[in-house]
């Protein structure tokens, strides 16, 4: 049974940092392609990152140069750091797991079979 268990969500000041972490379980964070995904209140969800088997990654334009998607294969966890927050960061964050082929790029939330309960981050200005 896969799980994945986001965690490292808070509440913060515009300009602030956070790490979210997502903790997997019967799947290998090495294997086929990882997101992050982001929703906000009356908004579609959409990625932010992703992260292929092959260590490649890529970031959302509203994201560039201040998230960063990894992982620690030995922990069999995913993470996302974020610096600079801006009151549009707000969003509940989510990790998705698994797409078809491990296809990694320009991918939507559909494409992915695994899901995480999800992290709220809250950005005041």
């Amino acid at each position: 049974q896969v799980q994945l268990r986001e965690s490292g969500g808070s509440s913060v000041q515009a300009g602030g940092s956070l790490r979210l972490s997502c903790a997997a379980s019967g799947y290998s964070v090495s294997d086929n392609c990882w997101g992050w995904f982001r929703q906000a209140p009356g908004k579609e969800r959409e990625v932010v990152a992703t992260l292929g088997h092959r260590d490649l990654t890529r970031d959302a334009e509203s994201v560039k140069g201040r998230f960063t998607i990894s992982r620690d294969n030995a922990k069999n966890t995913l993470y996302l750091q974020i610096n600079s927050l801006q009151p549009e960061d707000t969003a509940i964050y989510y990790c998705a797991a698994e797409t078809a082929f491990g296809r990694c790029l320009a991918v939507v939330a559909r494409d992915f079979r695994y899901w995480g309960q999800g992290t709220q981050v809250t950005v005041s200005s």
